[in-house]
């Protein structure tokens, strides 16, 4: 496994260049059901662990705080797993008050079974509420110990930057979309996260999935997340197979997957951690496995090229597409 380097966390726990994604754990939408929940995630838990992961992010909105139960309990049957684990959840910022985010804290750490959570993150900025009395709450939290380090998710960098203003300290992560297939948005964000040591986390680092290279047009995914995502449109896996042929080729080089090398790109840039989810013990391990794979400046470059010519379907097409798909089904 490798780590981030040049970041010191407060807990002086390491960072590691590929975490673990949490949202399904607890979110039945994703249809792994009870058995999964129940001993699956434990195991997936233990081993990304026993294979250096250190990253583990999850949020009160999963599942209404049962992915942070599931991660909690996973953890706690685990000999020294809080001294390892760098453990990672969000508020959901519906009315983030500072009395509000405190209280939202405390019943995360509750259902986390820590003392302290690593890195607390805003799930998303709130429309009409600045960040100011967010801001105000996380330094209370921060003052008292229950928090760490401060993040944010969704942002853009402007509010980033006026966010971190709002603490007076350094927010140390803006967790956001990016993948090969959804890399333009980062690339802002990674310049002002390479100048101010900060990280940016990749979230749906493999698109659901499309980057793996299991689905065409001739297999699409039947669950009820990826059915409503226009990415696995007809259209778009029709479009996505030139990027996911040169993903192919690189992984041959490699000896590797593509959804491997979709990891290995995400990760490339040194300020970047991904956290891609993990429906079993084996998965966890192909995706950590990731880190370990060291792309060519060549490589990085033709499959950055490759990601620029795909254009999906997107907006009011892309809705309309889908729409007419499942009328047809």
């Amino acid at each position: 496994m490798r780590y981030v380097e040049g970041i010191t966390t407060a807990s002086g726990k390491k960072i590691s260049k590929i975490g673990l994604g949490t949202w399904q754990f607890g979110s039945r939408e994703w249809g792994y059901g009870a058995s999964y929940a129940d001993t699956e995630a434990g195991r997936i838990v233990r081993r990304a662990l026993e294979l250096g992961v250190t990253l583990f992010d999850s949020a009160e909105i999963y599942g209404m705080g049962r992915s942070e139960r599931i991660l909690g309990s996973a953890l706690a049957g685990i000999p020294d797993a809080l001294d390892r684990a760098y453990v990672a959840t969000k508020v959901f910022p519906v009315l983030p008050l500072a009395p509000i985010v405190e209280q939202r804290a405390v019943a995360s750490a509750n259902r986390l079974g820590v003392h302290r959570i690593d890195l607390y993150q805003v799930h998303q900025p709130n429309p009409v509420i600045r960040d100011g009395q967010t801001m105000r709450g996380m330094a209370a939290l921060r003052a008292v110990g229950l928090v760490g380090d401060v993040g944010v998710s969704n942002y853009s960098l402007t509010r980033w930057q006026d966010a971190e203003a709002a603490l007076g300290a350094p927010i140390l992560s803006n967790q956001v979309e990016y993948s090969l297939v959804r890399r333009r948005r980062g690339e802002e964000l990674l310049a002002f996260a390479a100048r101010e040591s900060r990280i940016v986390i990749a979230w749906s680092p493999l698109s659901q999935g499309l980057l793996s290279g299991r689905y065409d047009v001739t297999n699409r995914p039947t669950g009820r997340i990826r059915a409503i995502n226009p990415l696995f449109l007809t259209e778009n896996l029709a479009r996505a197979t030139p990027l996911l042929d040169v993903l192919r080729e690189v992984a041959a080089t490699h000896d590797a997957t593509p959804a491997q090398i979709a990891l290995a790109w995400a990760i490339h840039h040194p300020s970047v951690v991904a956290i891609p989810g993990a429906s079993s013990v084996a998965q966890v391990e192909n995706n950590a496995a990731a880190a370990d794979i060291t792309l060519t400046e060549d490589e990085y470059g033709t499959l950055t090229a490759a990601a620029q010519r795909f254009e999906p379907l997107a907006g009011t097409s892309a809705f309309a597409a889908l729409a007419a798909e499942r009328l047809h089904r």
